[in-house]
């Protein structure tokens, strides 16, 4: 039935749960996917994929042009007593009054360059979601990585919209229900592709992008969310 599919599972795991009937039918009781969508059979969350959202030779030239014009930024991050730096770069951009905290990191919006403000209305045309900020991921090889996390932060909302467009290298995401301590699936998310996750997604699932030694090319990836800026107001 999945044969040829991009959504998987992770290979050689034991603990790996295959695609049932109840995970489709409860995949089906969610908001149906837009049109061109493939949706994954998940239960307690909508996560769907348009693998060509972006033809190649466009998201090649987009590819390269972020890599020149966004001024990358490397943080650092607080972890069981030790500061270590992000294993990859990012960047904020936004509408105004859309500052963005996670994981002890304030990041407050640069404005909208025109590639960005384009790619914004491509993606709310193509997916039906309102957007107004962005973090753009670089991850330089498949040394850098994502660790395991949901998109929850309380000013996205409880059931937050999360568009995902990569562009470069092909590197697998990773599911894992909350609670659990493993992948039980795994998303190739090819160059020019959009990962749309919505409904309870955030609430009842995470995410991980893990290292793959054998990347050399970067990989930059942009995640569109929208922020109601009355509730973003500065502290």
């Amino acid at each position: 039935m999945y044969k040829n599919s991009p959504w998987t599972r992770v290979a050689q795991m034991k603990h790996v749960t295959f695609f049932s009937d109840d995970l489709a039918a409860g995949r089906r009781r969610g908001s149906a996917a837009p049109e061109g969508y493939e949706a994954l059979p998940i239960a307690d969350g909508n996560i769907d994929l348009k693998q060509l959202f972006l033809p190649d030779p466009k998201a090649s030239q987009l590819l390269g042009k972020l890599l020149a014009k966004i001024d990358w930024q490397q943080d650092k991050i607080r972890l069981f007593g030790k500061t270590h730096l992000l294993p990859r770069l990012h960047q904020w951009y936004g509408d105004e009054g859309t500052a963005y905290r996670w994981s002890g990191i304030q990041m407050h919006p640069r404005p909208w360059i025109r590639d960005l403000m384009a790619l914004r209305y491509a993606v709310e045309q193509d997916t039906g979601a309102r957007f107004n900020c962005v973090l753009i991921n670089l991850y330089r090889d498949g040394r850098d990585s994502m660790g395991w996390h949901a998109d929850d932060e309380a000013v996205l909302g409880p059931c937050p919209a999360i568009a995902s467009i990569s562009l470069g290298a092909e590197r697998d995401l990773l599911l894992r229900r909350r609670g659990a301590l493993r992948a039980s699936h795994a998303i190739s998310l090819r160059h020019g592709s959009l990962l749309l996750m919505r409904g309870e997604t955030q609430r009842n699932w995470q995410h991980a992008l893990p290292r793959r030694k054998k990347v050399l090319t970067p990989r930059i990836n942009l995640t569109f969310r929208y922020i109601e800026p009355a509730d973003n107001a500065p502290q």
